[in-house]
């Protein structure tokens, strides 16, 4: 059975636009028999990464010089097969999840190469084969998503392992209205379910699936004369 580790990076837990898409797409996973675990960036007890003399890499490989709730966390990602990101946009990430990212090094092993003319490491001693994003935004474009893109793509390369797509919900608080989930937004929490059995089922999330989750549920000009000062 495959394990799949999601981290929520939103500061506000279960109550952020981020788990309005995450707990579907994780839903859609467990109906297709995989174990599911979901990890709070924020309830996790974990120091910034200082160890300017890279420990993990230099005195003892894939150790962390802090022994804290990260020590579980990294035991628990060599063990799965998918590592799921999910955040808010923020610039770029909120803190707790940047923090989080950084501590991922004892992930990682020096074992260098080039790969699309850039050089890379890879995986130390773990399972994972796929990276997924879960992206939420509260702007109207969803090319306001591009930079955290970019992060869990290099983040992928860099551990050298598939990066399987991403869930981008842009102006996701308009998925809920008087606190409710309105069509538009139950739709795009149905493409969710489908997208997290996709992964399971096929290994691949389908364009037109990932689509609906993007899709606009306001246009542009109605959104800029609401959210404009």
């Amino acid at each position: 059975m495959t394990l799949v580790v999601a981290i929520n990076g939103s500061p506000r837990i279960e109550k952020g636009c981020t788990q309005w898409v995450l707990a579907p797409f994780l839903e859609g996973i467990a109906e297709s028999w995989a174990e599911v675990e979901l990890v709070y960036a924020s309830r996790l007890k974990i120091k910034p990464c200082n160890c300017g003399t890279m420990h993990c890499w230099s005195s003892e490989l894939g150790v962390c010089c802090h022994d804290d709730d990260m020590t579980g966390l990294i035991a628990r990602l060599k063990q799965a097969g998918i590592l799921v990101l999910a955040t808010p946009v923020y610039i770029p990430l909120p803190g707790h999840m940047q923090n989080l990212l950084n501590r991922l090094c004892p992930l990682i092993m020096p074992r260098l190469a080039t790969r699309g003319g850039r050089t890379r490491a890879e995986l130390n001693q773990a399972n994972l084969r796929q990276l997924v994003l879960v992206a939420s935004s509260g702007w109207w474009e969803v090319e306001n998503t591009a930079t955290v893109q970019r992060i869990a793509e290099e983040l992928a390369l860099d551990m050298g392992i598939a990066y399987a797509g991403a869930l981008l919900r842009p102006h996701a608080d308009y998925m809920r209205q008087s606190g409710q989930f309105t069509a538009d937004g139950a739709a795009v929490q149905a493409a969710a379910r489908l997208a997290g059995r996709e992964l399971i089922q096929s290994g691949a999330m389908q364009p037109k699936t990932l689509a609906q989750v993007s899709r606009p549920l306001i246009g542009r000009e109605e959104w800029l004369a609401q959210n404009s000062l």
